[in-house]
């Protein structure tokens, strides 16, 4: 630690070399452009509290926008999901009609079997009483 009590004496360097006006213009144009990083007044504070705000601020907004994007992918999924049920309602009207209608033509088919089945077994005994018939008048010639 130093104290104020002992001073610190240091020797300048001694330069061999001497600078060119354009040189020395130039480290002056350097130094100036530089910000001082080692100034500790209000200012920088207000800068440090003014950062800190800043990212504070930025992160809010960045957030709000993350969570807009959110509710619009939201939205436009529960879009998705309506449509795809609207869509599978009709799907599904569609093949109850088809079924409807499959169902009544295989009843009108079973009606349509259960006749035939009917006037064949009515024809099948006509033709066998036909046919005793003609048996019992063929012996007699």
């Amino acid at each position: 630690m130093i104290s104020a009590q002992n001073p610190v004496h240091c020797q300048p360097p001694v330069l061999d070399h001497t600078f060119t006006p354009s040189e020395i213009q130039e480290l002056f144009s350097f130094l100036q452009s530089e910000p001082s990083f080692h100034s500790t007044s209000s200012s920088d504070t207000n800068r440090s509290v003014y950062s800190t705000e800043e990212r504070k601020r930025r992160r809010m907004i960045s957030n709000r926008e993350s969570a807009r994007r959110s509710r619009w992918r939201k939205k436009r999924h529960l879009e998705d999901l309506t449509n795809e049920v609207n869509r599978l309602k009709l799907q599904n009207r569609d093949l109850k009609n088809r079924l409807c209608l499959l169902t009544h033509d295989c009843h009108v088919v079973q009606r349509d079997s259960n006749r035939l089945l009917s006037e064949s077994i009515y024809l099948r005994q006509k033709l066998a009483g036909l046919h005793q018939i003609l048996a019992e008048i063929t012996p007699l010639q």
